[in-house]
């Protein structure tokens, strides 16, 4: 990374490619059943579960975000999530977020954002007030016109469990354009086997 400007960061744990698909079908069938609904629908390349969203950061503070990200997964070995449920924010009457859940099956992923907070802030940067609630973002509905009835639809489909393994972390660059976000992977931080 050049050592000028700034570049919005954040930490996240990529999904398989069938996982990936898996959701894309749902969105294709809550397309097909609501299509008259305007939402800004979540891309393949950019289904991911963030672990921490730093913003613009000046692009020398990157290595820094590295250094907690690498520090936090030390020692910690791969662990499973359940991809399940679907759900929306901030709530179904006025919905502005669908999300599929996440299950922390083991307590290991609450353990493993504690400590990416932690080393975090370490390095500078806050840690965040909101709880974790990890999901999915599916999509994002910026009008009412047909918003109530996608995610009643939504939470309708629900979302068969489906358990995956976490293997790293992956510190991730967000470019924004008209044509939505462009990610590029900056670097992966393995857990243990």
């Amino acid at each position: 990374m050049t050592n000028s400007g700034e570049a919005r960061v954040f930490c996240a744990i990529d999904l398989p490619r069938s996982t990936k698909k898996r959701v894309l079908d749902h969105i294709a069938r809550l397309r097909g059943l609501v299509p008259e609904a305007r939402a800004s629908w979540t891309r393949e390349q950019n289904l991911h579960l963030t672990l921490k969203f730093l913003g613009e950061i000046p692009t020398e503070r990157v290595h820094n975000f590295q250094l907690a990200i690498s520090r936090a997964v030390g020692g910690f070995s791969h662990f499973p999530v359940a991809i399940s449920k679907t759900g929306v924010f901030p709530r179904p009457r006025d919905p502005r977020v669908l999300w599929i859940g996440i299950m922390d099956l083991t307590g290991a992923l609450a353990r493993l954002h504690l400590r990416l907070e932690t080393e975090s802030e370490k390095e500078g940067f806050p840690k965040e007030k909101r709880r974790f609630h990890p999901h999915l973002t599916l999509a994002r509905l910026r009008h009412h016109e047909g918003a109530r009835e996608l995610a009643q639809a939504h939470e309708a489909l629900t979302f068969p469990a489906e358990e995956i393994v976490v293997n790293d972390l992956v510190l991730i660059r967000s470019e924004l354009s008209s044509s939505g976000s462009t990610y590029t992977t900056i670097s992966r931080h393995a857990l243990k086997p």
